[in-house]
């Protein structure tokens, strides 16, 4: 009767700790940090990843909002829509070259990870030498200051002339509708501490910025909208910015445009043409707005496009 009472209590006192024990293990609910590697030839790519945002889609995107939702219902996915602010690092080897900055301190406390995910990638940004801006929307060039300092103390910045000219532009500012000047308040507040500094030079059509990276103006999202292409050994990817937003509508319908283009025709003349050109090519494309990391290749499919995104890789 003892030793049966032990086993009882034991296998009681067993079943209890085993229990606590899996009631301790709290959910984390948080993501690894958000950086991805990959080798374009002889340069180290690496995309850093600013945070996610939801976005009404459906409101924003010039065709019938019903139609949106039932996208993006198929594709498993719902409007708001989550939607990644991808910026990318460049390593030629002798130059450390970013691509866009995210949103820093201006679209609220989901973005604005990019630094804390650039340190956990193997750099600080002391050691960035330049930094090419696809265009100047607050989600891009946030992330060049911080509390009004220069988060890139050593970095030139680089952007379309088009764009500096239109944004950081009092006048234009002054004469924009009220809702409109914020964006123009982002720019200057984001830019104009390198220009003051003499770190900012405006990029005139296109061209070599530095060996292996050059700019290709693809305007019509906003009037300077430039896309960087780096290349090595026979290799090629594109940075594209802000040619698009929501793969899941816009490959299949690469005519609809969205309400933040400036330019909605040229928008979607742009990109056509990159699309085409990178169907035809089968060049590596990154995307600001696709999918963390926003890597992949386009295929021509029917009238529009199909997105394949990069195979997982370890870098052997």
């Amino acid at each position: 009767m003892k030793k049966s009472l032990q086993t009882t209590l034991a296998a009681a006192l067993a079943a209890m700790l085993a229990g606590s024990a899996f009631a301790a293990a709290p959910m984390v609910k948080t993501p690894a940090p958000g950086f991805y590697r990959i080798m374009v030839g002889d340069i180290e790519v690496t995309p850093v990843n600013d945070g996610t945002v939801d976005l009404p889609m459906d409101q924003l995107l010039r065709q019938k909002p019903e139609q949106t939702r039932g996208t993006l219902e198929k594709n498993f996915m719902k409007a708001p829509t989550e939607t990644s602010d991808n910026a990318f690092l460049v390593n030629t080897g002798s130059k450390l070259v970013l691509v866009d900055t995210g949103a820093g301190a201006l679209f609220g406390p989901t973005l604005g990870k990019l630094l804390n995910n650039l340190k956990a990638a193997g750099y600080k940004p002391e050691q960035v030498d330049e930094i090419y801006i696809t265009h100047m929307h607050g989600d891009h060039v946030g992330g060049l200051v911080a509390n009004g300092q220069r988060t890139f103390p050593n970095a030139v910045v680089r952007a379309g002339k088009a764009d500096a000219d239109y944004w950081l532009s009092q006048a234009n500012m002054d004469k924009a509708p009220a809702d409109n000047k914020g964006g123009f308040q982002g720019a200057m507040a984001s830019l104009n501490p390198y220009v003051q500094a003499g770190k900012f030079k405006a990029i005139e059509g296109a061209g070599q910025l530095v060996p292996g990276v050059s700019a290709q103006p693809e305007h019509g999202h906003t009037p300077g909208h430039t896309t960087y292409v780096v290349e090595s050994r026979g290799q090629k990817l594109v940075l594209i910015g802000d040619l698009i937003h929501v793969a899941s509508v816009q490959f299949d319908n690469p005519q609809v445009t969205i309400g933040f283009d400036s330019d909605e025709k040229a928008a979607y003349a742009a990109r056509k043409q990159v699309f085409d050109d990178a169907a035809k090519n089968g060049y590596l494309v990154g995307g600001a707005h696709l999918q963390f990391p926003g890597l992949g290749h386009i295929v021509s499919q029917g009238k529009g496009y199909r997105w394949i995104p990069v195979n997982y890789t370890q870098m052997r």
